[in-house]
This record gives structure tokens, sequence and C-alpha cells, in this order.
């Protein structure tokens, strides 16, 4: 066994997992790679996706460059039940699911984690751009150094038990040099493109992916409305809309309509104007704390409502178990129910939790103007 012990590394058969394997055996660990294959489709539709053949091929040879073992477990059972089917079930719900952060707390840092304690392993590392230390016996987790790879808003859930446990050696690296490590260790994945898509959904077609997987006559159809409950146009399904959203819309109209709020109740999307999806206020719950055992008092902390979005002054304050309120100080645009919003303190990640619906907008269109255009 290495000096440092036995540590198991989720191999994608990318760049990052390549060069993190990598640095794990020269710090001394005994790296053991396992790929996880966890949607059985991927196998046949993209041969880029961190399951597709290619990809196992590729993790296969890194691992056989290392001289590590190599193996494939298969989670495709699981996934579906827990990824896939609470990804559909957001968007039937009106919500927009971030199925990343779902799959990296029950698969890569769950699921995985149990496989690498089985091994007898004591680590389980991965090639996320975040950076994990102990402060006065708490796990704290740092965003990664290179800012526009930061990958720690999709870690907010991971417990403490699961941050003990995690090593990601690329934390304090920046992707240009992770590549150039690659390329002079002479790995093949040194010039490998990222993928910018989820894994399970091709072309990135939301829409087209929940109709395959759901079938038509499972979308909720209903009626498009304005705040003020003006008829627009009919729709086929709320499932084809998110908050922001403005294409799709119908009706036409002299200025742009944009989606401010999904009413999946009654089956209605409600448009408005862009000033209309300002929101300064909301709630999150199922929150997880991270580098505080719990919210006690208002903090000010800066908040990303969305992984794209580069964060924004703002107050929390507890709001009841599990839950808590979230102030801008100056208003964000499109803050979207079922989105993760991740609470940090200068590069510290604070927490996080689900943005919850409001119901501002929907109460103002229970009473449509045009009756006899309204859904139930």
């Amino acid at each position: 066994m290495g000096s440092k012990g036995r540590a198991v590394i989720g191999m994608s058969g990318g760049v990052d997992s390549s060069v993190a394997a990598w640095m794990l055996q020269d710090m001394g660990y005994e790296v053991i790679g396992i790929t996880m294959k966890v949607w059985q489709k991927c196998m046949s539709h993209a041969e880029e996706k961190c399951c597709g053949p290619q990809a196992v091929a590729d993790a296969r040879s890194i691992c056989h460059k290392l001289g590590i073992p190599h193996y494939v477990i298969d989670e495709a059972k699981d996934f579906e039940r827990i990824v896939i089917d609470y990804f559909t079930a957001e968007y039937q719900k009106g919500r927009t699911p971030n199925p990343c952060v779902v799959c990296n707390e029950h698969f890569k840092f769950g699921s995985l984690l149990k496989k690498t304690l089985s091994l007898d392993a004591t680590y389980m590392a991965t090639g996320h751009y975040a950076i994990i230390e102990e402060r006065e016996g708490r796990m704290v987790m740092r965003k990664g150094a290179d800012e526009r790879k930061d990958q720690s808003y999709f870690l907010f859930s991971l417990s403490q038990d699961q941050l003990r446990h995690a090593l990601m050696p690329l934390g304090a690296m920046l992707k240009p040099e992770v590549r150039e490590v690659a390329k002079k260790l002479g790995m093949k994945t040194y010039d490998k493109e990222d993928s910018h898509e989820i894994c399970f959904v091709p072309g990135n077609n939301y829409s087209d992916f929940l109709e395959k997987r759901l079938g038509a006559d499972q979308f909720h159809p209903g009626g498009i409305y304005e705040k003020d409950g003006t008829f627009v146009s009919e729709h086929d399904g709320i499932e084809r809309f998110t908050i922001g959203q403005r294409k799709g819309l119908g009706g036409g109209s002299l200025k742009p309509r944009y989606v401010i709020d999904i009413d999946a109740t009654n089956n209605r999307v409600i448009v408005g104007d862009q000033d209309d999806l300002l929101t300064n206020e909301f709630f999150v719950d199922r929150t997880n704390w991270v580098s505080i055992p719990e919210l006690v008092q208002p903090m000010a902390i800066s908040a990303k409502i969305r992984y794209a979005h580069s964060g924004a002054p703002a107050h929390i304050e507890p709001a009841g178990p599990n839950r808590a309120k979230v102030t801008f100080t100056e208003p964000q645009r499109a803050v979207t129910p079922g989105q993760a919003c991740v609470f940090y303190d200068g590069d510290v990640v604070i927490g996080g939790g689900w943005i919850e619906r409001q119901e501002s907008f929907v109460s103002q269109s229970k009473n449509p103007v045009a009756s006899d255009h309204t859904h139930v």
C-alpha cells in the first residue's frame, strides 16, 4: 500500500481525472481507478460522455499507463431512479432541476464512496476544481483556484463525512496547467474537450429528452398568460419552459416576453417584461451547511443562484428547520425555482439550499381576463 494509504479515484476518461490520478500516485497514494456507468443509453449515443465507450476506453488506457487497476461499476439502475426520475419530476412540477448536484451527492460522493470504503481505501478522489481543508475540526470547502472552472457550486450539498473522505488534487491548479501536465506525461486525454452538457441529455435538448423519456401524452398542456391574467396562447406542456425563457411563447408582442413563473397546479405559464424577472428576496429549503454547523443569525454573504452566476452580495437569515431567507442587496435576474443557491464568504462555501417557488405572479393570474381559455 502507498505511503499515504489507498485512494479510489472516479475516472471519467477526461483530462482532469487523468491528471488527478497521476497526482495522487505522485503524492504517495496507492490508487485505484473506477469508472461508473450511470446511464445505459449513453453507451450508444455519446462517445464523449462520461460513461460512453470511448470514455471508458480512455480511462482504462490512462490507468494502464499509470500502472493502476481500473474497474467499471454499473450504477445505471440507481442513477435512473435517483437522478433521471428527479430530473423529469422537477420539470413536471414547473421547476428547473440541477442533476449535477444530485449526482455528486448520491453517486460520485455517495455510492462511489461506499465502494471506496469496501476496498479498504480511506479516500475517494475526483478531478473537481475545488479545495477541501480542515479548520478547527470541521471540513471546509473553498472555490477552486481557476475561477472559470470552479465547481464548488455543484458540491454544496456534501456532508461533513463525505468531505472528510474526499480528495480533489486539482483544486489549486488552473486548467491550462492541468492540460500541460497531461501533455508532458504523454496522456492521450491532454487535449480532450470539456463537456458542457448534462451527461444524459443529448445536445442539451431538455425538451426532446423529456418527451422521449415521458412521452408527449405525459406532458401538461395549458395556457400562456400575462401576469394580469390576459390569455396569450396555448402551450403543449409546462415541461418545455423555464424561468427567463424567451422562445416558444407565441401570441406575438411588440416587446420581448419572458417566462416569469410557472403555475404547475393549473398548467399555466406566466409571462412578463424583463423587469419582472428581477427578484431581491426569496427562500431556500433543504439547506446544507458546510463551513458552519448551522445558521443561527443573519449573515452577510455572496450568493450564486446558478452555476454561471457570478455571485452577488446578500444577507441570509434562518427561516425555520432546513430553510433560510435570502435577500440580495440589488435585485437579481431569473431566480429559478429548483436551482441551487450557494452561499460564500469570500472563497469559502458557507452552505446552500434549493430555491423555492414564489406565489406573487401566480396569485395575480388566478382569474384570467379571457376566462374561456382557462386551463385546469
